[in-house]
Order: C-alpha cells, then structure tokens, then sequence
C-alpha cells in the first residue's frame, strides 16, 4: 500500500535527499489566482460580499454572520459531557504550557545612565481560523485561542465555515468551544473570505450590522486548506499570519524494538485528515517495515474514512523509507523536517535530543501524535512542507513583538558623543553625528 524508497548503502547529503523524500505537492501557486478576485470582493463589498461567497462556496446564506451569543451558549449546552470534559481538561493543560512560554521583560544596564529595556508586547486583535471541512476541529479552537489569550492579546475574533445543516452557523462544537474560552466574537465566514474579512475588515451591509461587520486584525492564524493557505500568503505584509500551512504530515523514526501496530495505528491516523496527508515511516528494521505494512493494510480498511486514508497512504507523499541505522534515519527526518515526529526506538528521548527539523516530537511509545493533537498541552499549530528547518509551531510568541526601549541620560550619551560622530562621519551621513553632538553646545 506504501511506497517504498530504500536508501541503505547510499551516503546522501542534504540536497539529495530533499530530492528523495515523498512530499504533498500544495498547488498554492495556482490556488492565488482563484483567491484573489475572493478578497477583492470581500474588500469592496463587506459583509454583502461574505453572504454571496458563503452562498456560493458553503451552500447556505447566514442569517447573521456574526454569531449571537444565545446561539453561543446553546452550543455548551448541547454538549455531550464527555465531549465537554474533553474540551475544559485540553483547554486546561494547553493554558498551563503556554502560560509557561510568556517571556519577561528584562533590563540591559550597560554604564551608568545608560540602559537598554526588552519589553514584549502583545499585538492588539487577532484573527483565528477553524476549519470546517473534511473534519471539524474545536481543538485548533483551543491552541489558537489559549496561545492568544495567554500572551495578552486583547481582541479576539475566530471565524469558521457556515455549515447548512445549522441553520447557516459554524458546527455547535466550535461554537461550544469558543464560549468555554469567552470569546464572544464569532463569524459564520469560511476560507479564502475569512482571511480577507479579518486583513480588511468588513463594513456591514445590513442595519443590524452596523457600521462595522468586523473590525481589521494584526495577526491572522489558524489551518485551512490550499485556499486558506493561498489568502494568507496574498495579505501577509497587511497583516502577520502564522504559516501557508500545507496537508499535514507525521514522520515515525523507528527500529526493531518498535511496536508495528502502534507504527501503524499512527499513521493512519495522520491519513485519515486529507487525501493529500503525508506518512512517513523511516527505519532500520526491514522487518519492522513488513509487520507495518500488514498491519496498515489490516487496520485502513477497518476505519471509518478508509477511502480518504487509502488515497493517502498510496498518494506519492507517504513511503516508507528504508535506512542503515538510526544515525541514518536520523540524517532522513532532520532533512524532511516533518510536522509531526515521532521517535519509536530504544533510548528513545537521546535520540529525539539530536533532531533539529520537526514541528512537534513524541518521544516513546505512549506519546502519539493525538495527544498533541487534544491534550498534550502542546499545539498542534505546526509547520509543514519543511517549513519545521526555520519556523514554530503557534504558541504565545505568534503573538508577542519585541521592543527595545533605550534609556540614556545626558551624560551616558557624551561618552559615546565623539565615537557616534566618528562612525555617523564615516557612512557619509554627519546630519547623524550632528543630532548626538548638538546636543551639547
């Protein structure tokens, strides 16, 4: 069901085997041109915009595209208490790590007089998006939201896809999810024209709107699909986002001493988000590879969604990658840079220690990718595409800016005064010197 892709007896370097590994092919490219004339119209037409697009992409026309907070509060209650106790103990455990995660100011004394303060600095209004597609995700409500909330940010807005079958609403349990987090800003506003409703804002059509639908944010998160991940890139520089986030993916470093059913039970969880999903198995153990294989062929056509699953595990982006040893696997996933990795193999937490290119480890045989996926505390924001070599996952410092605050009195400045002239002189810009040394006659 797998493909195959051997590299024993081959000593690859990074370019290589970049060129090797399976990867989902995005199409954000070709997606951008279908997107722009989307946020054209949403930003000429507000929230008159949103209804035609909601109608045309989502089949339904919003009674109210911000979403009433009676309607807010029949989603709790509506919940089945397990599902709540699920959500209230994921929002519990993912506050507590990222509260962990907020930065402290910190002052730099370089002479007397002369100081340099770090402020962090949350941004004003965010916008976070759930997705409502193939699967709906009130758990991508939780990391975006808690990580927002716990680095201070003031304003928060979340919009999700208007679904038919609730009377032209976001799905109840993302609906549920926001009102056990308090964010009472809630827009039935899916894709491509959610993006632009929060990087333009959106003027209301209709009296009970207002003046203003939504106001405009700083800072757009949240997955989405080839369509989202085409709006960010098209209004990053009006506002920050977080990533083009592209189909997810889960990598599973292991050797013999790993249980096959687990392997396998990990990946088909990861294919059974998108047809386009990535899994990817790199080990040592050729028989390791084999017991996989059965058990994946077992188990996928036993799930739920197993046509979804299987376009993915037999899509050119899945494989299992056969290596010499796990010095080697480890060559293998530090190039591919997955989302997810999981580390299955002896010594399991040295090994995850020497990789430098994952959005998320899971180290050990109890630490699967869907516990980082609800309760970990971890996010499950992450980097895709390879994205994992430069980039974070989401977490409070999407969130936070950095600010120098530079305090010097008169006499910290004259000791510097003659050497800021001296070098201002040298770049050919004295107007600079002359500011500094003004100063003093």
């Amino acid at each position: 069901m797998i493909q195959r892709i051997d590299l024993r007896g081959r000593s690859l370097g990074r370019r290589e085997l970049l060129d090797v590994l399976p990867r989902a092919e995005v199409g954000v490219d070709e997606a951008v041109h279908a997107v722009e004339p989307v946020l054209r119209q949403v930003r000429a037409g507000g929230a008159a915009a949103l209804r035609e697009l909601a109608q045309r992409f989502d089949g339904v026309t919003p009674e109210h595209l911000r979403v009433p907070a009676e309607a807010l509060s029949a989603a709790v209650d509506s919940l089945s208490p397990l599902v709540r106790e699920g959500l209230v103990e994921a929002i519990r455990r993912v506050r507590q790590v990222h509260a962990d995660q907020v930065p402290h100011d910190h002052v730099t004394e370089l002479a007397p007089g002369a100081a340099v303060r770090q402020r962090w600095v949350p941004v004003q209004r965010v916008g976070l998006y759930a997705p409502g597609g193939l699967a709906v995700y009130p758990s991508s409500v939780v990391m975006n939201v808690v990580a927002a909330q716990e680095a201070g940010v003031p304003g928060l807005a979340v919009a999700s896809p208007p679904q038919k079958d609730n009377g032209g609403l976001p799905h109840p349990t993302i609906l549920a999810a926001c009102a056990l987090l308090g964010v009472d800003e809630v827009y039935a506003v899916g894709g491509a024209q959610a993006v632009a409703m929060f990087a333009y804002g959106a003027a209301g059509s209709e009296p009970q709107d207002g003046v203003t639908l939504c106001e405009p944010v700083d800072v757009i998160t949240g997955p989405g699909n080839v369509y989202v991940a085409a709006a960010k890139r098209l209004v990053r520089g009006v506002v920050g986002i977080d990533a083009e986030a592209g189909p997810t993916e889960i990598a599973v470093l292991a050797d013999a001493t790993a249980d096959p059913g687990h392997v396998a039970l990990d990946l088909i969880s990861q294919a059974e988000h998108d047809p386009m999903a990535a899994s990817v198995l790199v080990t040592d153990s050729v028989e390791l590879a084999a017991a996989v294989d059965a058990r994946v062929q077992d188990l996928a056509s036993a799930t739920k969604h197993s046509v979804r699953v299987a376009r993915a595990l037999e899509g050119p982006q899945s494989a299992v990658v056969l290596v010499d040893d796990v010095d080697a696997g480890l060559a293998v996933v530090n190039a591919y840079g997955a989302e997810h990795l999981e580390i299955q193999t002896a010594d399991a937490a040295a090994v995850a220690a020497r990789v430098h290119s994952a959005g998320a480890i899971f180290v050990g045989p109890w630490s699967p990718v869907s516990l980082g996926d609800y309760m970990a505390g971890s996010n499950h924001v992450l980097p895709t595409g390879g994205t994992a070599h430069f980039a974070s996952g989401l977490g409070v410092h999407s969130f936070l800016k950095s600010v120098q605050q530079v305090e010097y009195d008169r006499e910290a400045l004259e000791v510097l005064a003659d050497r800021i002239v001296a070098v201002a002189n040298d770049e050919d810009l004295p107007a600079h010197g002359e500011a500094v040394r003004g100063r003093f006659h």
